[in-house]
């Protein structure tokens, strides 16, 4: 089925989980008309002058792609920043060299459209701050809690004489 969202029923809000700083606006006619892409997920953003998009950040698994449909704003990657402005698009690879972040150092609002393949999970990693964020959950972690794979597995034994002992 092709469903069309008018620019008319257009309506940006800003998400609930955003901070100062971080204030996203995301145009709400999708999720309003029940739209729930399996693979290739989309939204349109208005990001206003003086917001970041999001921290700095990168995803394991999938790949994003962002038309700027009004405005201008600023890219950040690991090669350092560029302006991106009406018409222009940026893709962002999976991995690190996907790398990515906007802040709007204009004085008018940036429209944006941001599509992202979806495979029913994702990681995304945050250089800035050292962070790894599994999704769907929204489960966060720092990195530096990393451990070896057989951490705290030494004593298999034991635990299972314990759970042979039960069963007797």
């Amino acid at each position: 089925m092709a469903i069309k969202l008018k620019a008319i029923d257009r309506e940006f809000k800003v998400e609930a989980n955003k901070v100062d700083n971080f204030r996203l606006f995301t145009d709400q006619s999708r999720i309003n008309k029940g739209i729930k892409p399996k693979n290739l997920n989309f939204d349109l953003r208005q990001l206003n002058p003086g917001q970041f998009s999001a921290p700095f950040h990168f995803h394991r698994f999938a790949e994003e792609l962002f038309m700027v449909v009004s405005g201008s704003m600023t890219l950040r990657t690991f090669d350092g920043l560029e302006k991106v402005e009406t018409g222009d698009v940026v893709f962002c690879e999976m991995g690190e060299l996907g790398a990515h972040q906007f802040y709007n150092n204009g004085t008018e609002p940036c429209v944006y459209m941001d599509i992202r393949t979806f495979i029913g999970h994702d990681i995304c990693e945050y250089p800035d701050s050292d962070k790894i964020l599994i999704a769907p959950s929204f489960e966060i972690f720092e990195k530096k809690s990393n451990v070896e794979y057989f951490k705290g597995e030494q004593k298999i034994l034991e635990k299972w004489n314990t759970l042979k002992d039960k069963d007797k």
